[in-house]
């Protein structure tokens, strides 16, 4: 019998269709393989990029040339530019504002072979320490509200290079996705006096049905009404408002878990292509003390149809106590 679920944060129903319910052998993908030919993102090819705004390199080498493990740069082709004012003002009864922001990318490795994935945890915490140092920046600026990393792995996820990097937005505004989660988890909050997430936590160790792994500082789990199959969900299992301000060692085990989770979805999944995304709490202000920063992955597996746009549920055909016990199940101590 199909099922409807309550997402408990922000009110969404999505329905889990166990009638056309799917194991990791039924999502037919076919792995990419790195194509070769010029990457602008390759070391050696730093003067194909704009100017590095952050690098952590081998000491003695000179921004923008070769010698670096993590770059970061400015999009060549950004969303949204840092340059000007808001100039906030309205048409009729539509408002509109100039498009400032901030739009980088993160360049994770010289090595145009190796994916996220494929880097030792020291050098994916060096991503992360990337990631904090940039928000650390940006959050100077009073004119951003927000800021949204995220990753798109493989051509069917919207990655228009092959090149492993990862992106960083600043956005004058909050995002109505993340505006919703920062409702919802207030509405719990003024209700329970508690957080929200750190309930989810206590209630999925207990439970251990929809939990995959967890380490000193992480737990990862497919949540309980998920918008698509195998939606994992990666969080510091302290409350925690801010990615940025990381207590001891809490990149390595953040690095540590992200590496592991995504082994054991290329292992079930066969290389699928996934976007990450990191809900943060707002740069400029500290009020929001419901909200609980998290990493939510998602694998390409389905495509969104008329149903989903037109009824704003999801259809998912895969539980997610099944994909838990899938990637639980996982052997990975062969990689």
């Amino acid at each position: 019998m199909p099922e409807l679920r309550k997402d408990p944060i922000i009110g969404r129903w999505v329905i889990i269709s166990t009638e056309r319910g799917k194991r990791p052998s039924d999502f037919l993908i076919e792995p990419e393989k790195k194509r070769g030919g010029f990457c602008p993102f390759c070391e050696g090819h730093e003067d194909k990029t704009p100017p590095e705004v952050l690098s952590y390199r081998k000491p003695g080498t000179r921004p923008d040339t070769p010698g670096w493990r993590v770059r970061v740069v400015s999009n060549k082709y950004p969303a949204l530019k840092i340059e000007g004012d808001l100039h906030r003002r309205g048409e009729g009864i539509f408002d509109l504002m100039n498009g400032i922001g901030a739009h980088e990318v993160v360049i994770e490795s010289p090595d145009h072979e190796k994916d996220l994935v494929d880097l030792d945890v020291k050098h994916i915490e060096e991503v992360l320490w990337a990631f904090h140092d940039r928000i650390l920046d940006l959050k100077n600026d009073a004119r951003l509200k927000y800021i949204l990393i995220f990753k798109n792995h493989g051509s069917a996820a919207g990655a228009s290079l092959e090149h492993s990097h990862s992106q960083l937005v600043a956005t004058p505004i909050i995002p109505k996705r993340v505006a919703e989660e920062i409702e919802g988890a207030r509405r719990y909050y003024e209700y329970k006096e508690r957080c929200i997430y750190c309930d989810i936590i206590r209630q999925e160790r207990e439970a251990d049905k929809r939990v995959v792994i967890e380490n000193e500082a992480y737990l990862a789990w497919e949540p309980f009404a998920p918008r698509f199959p195998f939606e994992t969900w990666v969080l510091p299992k302290r409350h925690a408002l801010h990615f940025e301000e990381p207590k001891k060692d809490e990149y390595f085990y953040f690095a540590k878990i992200v590496k592991e989770i995504l082994q054991r979805l290329n292992k079930a999944l066969s290389h699928p292509p996934y976007n990450f995304i990191v809900h943060n709490s707002p740069i400029q202000d500290d009020n929001n003390g419901e909200l609980h920063w998290h990493m939510e992955i998602i694998p390409k597996l389905t495509k969104i149809a008329g149903f989903e746009w037109g009824s704003g549920f999801y259809i998912n055909p895969t539980p997610p106590e099944d994909a838990a016990r899938f990637l639980r199940e996982i052997d990975i101590s062969n990689l």
